[in-house]
Order: C-alpha cells, then structure tokens, then sequence
C-alpha cells in the first residue's frame, strides 16, 4: 500500500506554514490577529469570464526535491483560487458520480455536530464561488435557488436539509477531495468528508479523529504534533495555504483504497509495469470557513505516468528525489510510503 496522503499532507502542510510563520515573526513582531470574526466574509472571488475547461491543460507539477525533507515549498494563495479545473473534468465527475454509487459509505460521511459546516460550504460553493468564479461552467436560476452545471447538465437545489445529499452532490460537482474539521478539546476533529480519490486510506477510518489521532501512522508526528495544533487555532478566514505532495503509485486507479478490488490486480510479486506506474500529485489546501470556523482541507489528485515525466527529460532528477526519500530528515519514509516495492525498479527504468 502507498503512504495515506490525507495524513501526511496535512502533517507536512502545517509544519511548512508553521515554520514560514515563526521565520516571519522572526522578523516582524508586530501582534498578529486570533481567531477570525464570526461574521467575516469570504474575500470576493475574481471571475474567469472567458474560461473553456475543454482547452485548459493541467499543470505539471513536479514537486520533488534532492531530498525528502519537510522543508518542501508552500504559498499563501487567494480564495480564488480555491478550486482548479482543466480539460480533464468531465471525465474526472463522471468517475465520481460512478465512485458515489458504488462506494457511498467509504467515501462520504459526517458526524453529528458537522452539519452546519457541511452547508456552509455547499452553500459557498454553489452560490458564491462557482458561478462567480467559472460562469461558463455553472450558473444559478433566475430565483437563485437551482445550480445548474453546464458541463454535466445537471442541476442542483442551492439550499439542502439533508447533510448527506450536500455531501453527494459536492462530491459530483467539484473534483477536489474535502475535508471539514471543527475545533475539539484544544484540538480539531474531521467531523464529515467526500473523497472519492484517497490514495491507500480508507476516509471511513479517519471520521471522528481528532488530528493527533489522524496522524498516528506518520513517522516524525510527535515532533510537530503541538506545532500542528497552534497553527490550526490561528488559521483565519480568507488566507488560504496551498502545497504539492508526491507520491509514487504502480497502478492508475484514483480511487486508491481497499474498497477498489481492482488495486488487488496490481500487487502480485515481482517488479512493477512501468507502463502503469504514476508520480501521483496533490495540490493541497487549508482555509477556514467564517460561520462555523470549520476548516476545509482539500486536495486535487493529477497522475502522471513515469514515462512521460522520464521523456520530458527528467528521469535522473525524478530518480535522485526517490532515492532521497530515505536520506532526507525522516528516512522512515522510505517504508511508509512503500518505496521497497517500487524504489529500485523506478529509478532504474528513470536512469536508463
């Protein structure tokens, strides 16, 4: 099994942008402020008026470094930017609808006390952001109360009773994977979610895990436990925080996860097909939510085959950040993310 990306990405993103912050207090004392208002507001989103999903190609990231250290580049983003769309969408939707049905329990639920947090942000979605933001793509009714995707021709009621069909229709409209957590006993618990996407975790066992809890399995945690903890009660509304992870899998399944029998197929003995293995990539996020102070963790999954990043002529660079996995501050990344199935045959195949 590949390493649990919603662990070790919000592990890394908060230890990235706790760093970032005490280097920036470092040099600028001036008191800084807590806690957003209540009723602050999401920052007006700046529309894409010409924007054609069908044209827009995905980014290439290629995030990988000389060594796996936990120094990794982040970035203060806008709310604006929230949410990415390329050429890949439609088929990306139609892959979730599908995962929806099959997998309803796996990859969507929530907890009592997560209900608020869930409408908020299908309502920001749905009337603020989208529409504003991709107005080729969505557009609301006349009266406001129907969001019609353009793409899917699909529509959806903007106001919603039921936690349950928020999460569902979310998980159909947007291709990111999202992550509520609420503040908890000094702490933050993951209170409902949708992640058709995972990458080896099943998002069903993580329900109810306050962060500590969440980050059990990640080698090095208990260093920046406390870090990770401080950052989250001063995460405010309207400062976004984006990061890349990487990874390495030897299939092209997005949705990652036990509940995929078709993962089984890939794991036999031997060395990996080359021609099915990926650099997977996240484009991550952390922001808050002004009504309930929910935070939203999300992440964009791209998968790029090994061939072509090898073909574009960074094989060796790509070869040296695996190896680097295991000389980096926490080598026991090397297992936890799985590189004694892979590691040899990857770089060998990316240095020939």
């Amino acid at each position: 099994m590949q390493v649990p990306i919603l662990a070790v990405g919000i592990l890394l993103a908060i230890c990235l942008i706790y760093a970032k912050t005490w280097v920036s207090r470092r040099k600028d004392t001036a008191p800084t402020q807590d806690l957003p208002y209540p009723d602050e507001k999401p920052a007006p989103i700046a529309p894409l008026e010409n924007f054609d999903w069908r044209t827009k190609k995905p980014p290439q990231f290629r995030g990988f470094k000389p060594k796996y250290n936990i120094s990794m580049g982040i970035r203060r983003d806008t709310p604006s930017e929230l949410l990415s769309i390329d050429h890949d969408y439609l088929d990306r939707v139609n892959q979730r609808r599908e995962i929806l049905k099959k997998h309803e329990n796996t990859v969507c639920g929530f907890l009592p006390g997560g209900e608020q947090a869930v409408l908020e942000i299908y309502d920001y979605f749905l009337t603020e952001y989208l529409p504003v933001r991709y107005p080729t793509m969505f557009q609301l009714s006349q009266d406001g109360t129907i969001f019609n995707n353009l793409v899917t021709n699909r529509s959806f009621p903007t106001k919603v009773q039921d936690v349950r069909s928020a999460l569902l229709n979310l998980g159909e409209i947007v291709e990111e994977e999202l992550f509520l957590l609420m503040p908890d006993s000094d702490s933050n618990r993951l209170v409902a979610y949708v992640c058709c996407f995972p990458s080896s975790f099943d998002p069903a066992e993580k329900l109810g895990l306050l962060l500590k809890d969440i980050h059990k399995p990640v080698p090095g945690y208990e260093k920046i436990g406390p870090s990770m903890e401080r950052f989250f009660a001063k995460l405010q509304v309207g400062s976004p925080i984006k990061r890349q992870n990487w990874s390495v899998q030897v299939h092209p399944e997005l949705f990652d996860c036990e509940a995929n029998i078709r993962i089984k197929s890939y794991d036999g003995p031997g060395e990996p097909n080359i021609e099915d293995t990926f650099l997977r990539s996240e484009l991550q996020t952390l922001t808050r939510f002004p009504n309930t102070q929910a935070i939203l963790f999300s992440f964009k999954t791209y998968l790029y085959k090994v061939t072509d990043v090898k073909a574009q002529g960074q094989g060796p660079e790509f070869a040296e950040a695996i190896e680097g996995i295991r000389q980096g501050n926490v080598p026991e990344m090397w297992d936890y993310k799985g590189a004694p199935r892979w590691g040899e045959t990857v770089c060998r195949y990316l240095r020939s």
